[in-house]
């Protein structure tokens, strides 16, 4: 007897059957594996930890400018997460800076009355626990008869100084949550000092390259102008050319933009300020210059090599009785680019250096210690300036400077 064929409606029925199995293994496998990977990224405990840890960073990074309003709301969603809060709010000394949470969507709270609610906060710089009454809550866009009855207030300080607060909101402020905020309030401090630390650290900066001009514009602006006008009625046309070159070298020094210059540019800037000091010192002055062409691209703090050019001009050779020699030298270290600056003039008594390095000695030697607080500061120790010197034995300055610098823009 034949085997029967199953009919087309059979067919169709079991494949649907076939499907829906294939689908609920599917279902069941990807499950399992969730499931699996959920369980070894550890306990309910270790997640909750990555969550605050997460939180904590994200908020840190909107609040590397300090206390300004884009980074403080940004910041604020994550903190209030964080708190687990139902409002969270940050202002400054003066404003409120970001509000999130409860009240944002129907309506947004006058700055004024923020201020009003952490103004003892900012006037004792203790943590304050306000009751919200019906007025005030409606004030803060929240309904009157609304659940949220308090507000927890925290200071944010730099430097033992008020500077803002932390508002949190809640249904009843528990001893913990109290603690909580008061933790989160420590934490934005801690962040905010580090923002002023980095903006003092970029003005301290600024402070050294306005003293190195300081340094170039009285002394040797004099000599070259100087120099210049002895040529006039002698030699009219090199004092056309020095006035050219002392116009391009001034106009390189007091430029107003950029952290950053490039080793070739220091060099042309260099090359301009020796030809005027050549017109001064005449054959007193000699100049060596071994320059590797592929370090030329490297990246160098502005101002960072012709402040060790005119120590060795000013304070090595302009002493010494007859002729002396300055030799400038950059070669390829690899990943790094090596920069000396040598002259066989009167040089200088070790301990002083130490003194000039430390900034225990004013007056002479400025460029040097400018130059190595700058090299420091923007490098590490380890790029600090190395001298090697002696009275009557002349300078050797070794700069040494990474060719890889991430955010540093000639």
């Amino acid at each position: 007897m034949p085997p029967s064929v199953p009919s087309d409606s059979t067919l169709l029925l079991i494949t649907a059957v076939a499907v829906v199995i294939g689908a609920i293994a599917i279902v069941a496998a990807v499950g399992f594996r969730l499931s699996r990977s959920y369980r070894e990224l550890g306990t309910e405990a270790e997640h909750a930890t990555f969550a605050a840890l997460h939180s904590a960073a994200a908020a840190g990074r909107q609040l590397r400018n300090g206390l300004e309003p884009a980074g403080a709301l940004k910041a604020s969603k994550q903190l209030r997460s964080l708190l687990n809060c139902a409002a969270f709010a940050m202002t400054d000394d003066s404003r409120l800076l970001a509000w999130d949470g409860s009240g944002t969507a129907a309506k947004q709270p006058e700055s004024a009355v923020v201020m009003g609610l952490v103004a003892k906060a900012l006037s004792t710089g203790r943590t304050q626990v306000a009751t919200l009454e019906p007025a005030l809550r409606s004030s803060l866009g929240l309904p009157p008869d609304g659940e949220l009855k308090a507000a927890v207030i925290c200071p944010l300080k730099v430097d033992s100084r008020a500077v803002g607060c932390v508002v949190i909101l809640s249904k009843a402020p528990t001893a913990g949550l109290v603690r909580a905020t008061n933790e989160v309030a420590a934490w934005v401090s801690a962040q905010l000092e580090l923002a002023e630390l980095s903006s003092s650290r970029t003005l301290l900066a600024e402070a050294e390259v306005r003293a190195l001009r300081a340094q170039i514009s009285p002394h040797f602006i004099y000599n070259s102008l100087n120099a210049i006008a002895s040529f006039i009625n002698t030699d009219p046309q090199r004092a056309r050319d020095l006035v050219v070159e002392f116009a391009d070298f001034t106009r390189y020094s007091f430029r107003r933009h950029g952290d950053f210059t490039t080793l070739a540019e220091e060099l042309r800037c260099i090359d301009r300020y020796l030809l005027l000091e050549s017109a001064r010192f005449g054959d007193r002055l000699q100049i060596s210059l071994q320059i590797a062409p592929e370090v030329l691209s490297t990246v160098i703090p502005f101002l960072s090599l012709q402040p060790l050019v005119e120590n060795a001009v000013r304070h090595g050779i302009e002493a010494k009785v007859g002729s002396g020699l300055v030799q400038i030298s950059a070669r390829d270290l690899g990943a790094h680019t090596e920069v000396t600056i040598e002259d066989d003039g009167v040089g200088m008594d070790p301990e002083q250096l130490r003194q000039v390095l430390a900034g225990r000695q004013d007056g002479t030697h400025v460029g040097l210690r400018n130059v190595d607080a700058r090299l420091r500061q923007v490098y590490g120790d380890d790029h600090g300036l190395t001298i090697d010197t002696g009275v009557g034995h002349g300078m050797l300055i070794t700069m040494t400077v990474p060719k890889n610098q991430p955010g540093h823009d000639a």
